[in-house]
C-alpha cells in the first residue's frame, strides 16, 4: 500500500555502529528532515519506505520504527532510531535472506535520502499524573522508545514523583546499546531518586537478550509483582516477540498463572498496559 500521501525526505546524517564486529550488528542512525514545520514527538514512530522492485511485484516496502529521541533543528527535525540488521530463513526452502528495510537502512551512506512516511501514533503514552509509576520491560532494539521516555519525563517533564523501573536485557554488555562503555547516556539519569535501571547479560554465547531479561526479571519478580498490583502502575514492553514470552514466563513463575493473567488482564482493562513488539 502506498504511503505517498504522508511523504517526507530526509538525509542520513550519521550511522555509528553500537556493537562491536564480532556481535548482531545494531546501528544509531541519525536523520534530518528539512521541514522547518516538521514536527514528531519523541515515542512515536516513524515509517521507512524502501524502494522497489521487491518480491512479488511490490514497488515499496514499509517498516515501521520507534524513535529513540527527537531534536528540533533550525531546518526541522533530527530524529534518531536505533536498527538491528536482520535476516530470515524460509521456511521452505531453508534459505537465509536479509531483512529488507534494516539491510537497506544500515547499508545507507551519510548524504543518501531517504523517505519516511509519519508521524504514526504510538501506544506509549507518558501518563499525565507525575506519581505514577513506569514499570519499563525491554531487550535489544526495545530500549529506543524508554530513552525518549526517560528524556520527557526528567528533561521535559521534571519532578517526576513516581517510581520508574527499566529491566533490560542483552545478550552482551556492548549490547546493552545505551547502558555500556562506548554509549552510556542512560547514566545521566542515575542520580535521579526514582529512577533504577535493572541490566541483566545473557550467559554464554549462545544465549539471546530474551534470556537474559528473563532472569532478570525472575531475579527482581517480588518488586515487579508489588508495582503491578499498585493501581498507579503503568507497565511498557518493547522489543522482539521473545521479549512478552520472556515476561509473561517470568510472571507466570512468580504469581501463578491464574493471578498473572488476571493482573495483565487488569491493566489492559484500565489501559495501563502497552505493548510495543515485533517478530
Amino acid at each position: 500500500m502506498s504511503q505517498a500521501a504522508n511523504n517526507h525526505q530526509a538525509t542520513l546524517l550519521r550511522s555509528v555502529r553500537l556493537t562491536p564486529t564480532d556481535s548482531a550488528e545494531i546501528r544509531q542512525i541519525v536523520l534530518q528532515v528539512n521541514e522547518p514545520a516538521y514536527y514528531f514527538p519523541a515515542g512515536q514512530s516513524i515509517g521507512v519506505s524502501v524502494p522497489g522492485p521487491h518480491p512479488y511485484g511490490n514497488k515499496e516496502y514499509h517498516r515501521f520504527y520507534t524513535l529513540a529521541s527527537v531534536r528540533d533543528c533550525e531546518a526541522g527535525a533530527e530524529l534518531e532510531i536505533v536498527v538491528r540488521r536482520c535476516f530470515y530463513t524460509d521456511e521452505v526452502s531453508g534459505e537465509e535472506y536479509p531483512g529488507i528495510a534494516s539491510n537497506y537502512l544500515c547499508d545507507a551512506q551519510p548524504g543518501s535520502t531517504i523517505t519516511l512516511t509519519g508521524p504514526h501514533r504510538s501506544p506509549f503514552v507518558v501518563p499525565a499524573d507525575k506519581t505514577s509509576n513506569l514499570l519499563m520491560i525491554g531487550a535489544g532494539t526495545g530500549i529506543a522508545p524508554y530513552r525518549a521516555f526517560l528524556r520527557r519525563i526528567y528533561e521535559q517533564e521534571g519532578d517526576w514523583q513516581g517510581k520508574v523501573r527499566l529491566f533490560y536485557g542483552a545478550r552482551t554488555g556492548f549490547d546493552m546499546l545505551y547502558m555500556n562503555d562506548i554509549n552510556n547516556d542512560l547514566a545521566n539519569y542515575y542520580d535521579q531518586a526514582t529512577f533504577q535501571a535493572i541490566q541483566s547479560v545473557g550467559k554464554g554465547y549462545f544465549s539471546d537478550d530474551g534470556e537474559a531479561l528473563k532472569r532478570g526479571v525472575e531475579d527482581n519478580a517480588q518488586e515487579i509483582w508489588q508495582l503491578i498490583q499498585d493501581p498507579k502502575t503503568h507497565v511498557y514492553l518493547a522489543g522482539m516477540d521473545r521479549v512478552a514470552a520472556a515476561f509473561d514466563a517470568a510472571m507466570t513463575k512468580t504469581a501463578g498463572a491464574d493471578a498473572w493473567q488476571a493482573a495483565k488482564q487488569k491493566l489492559a482493562d484500565e489501559r495501563r498496559w502497552a505493548e510495543l513488539t515485533y517478530d
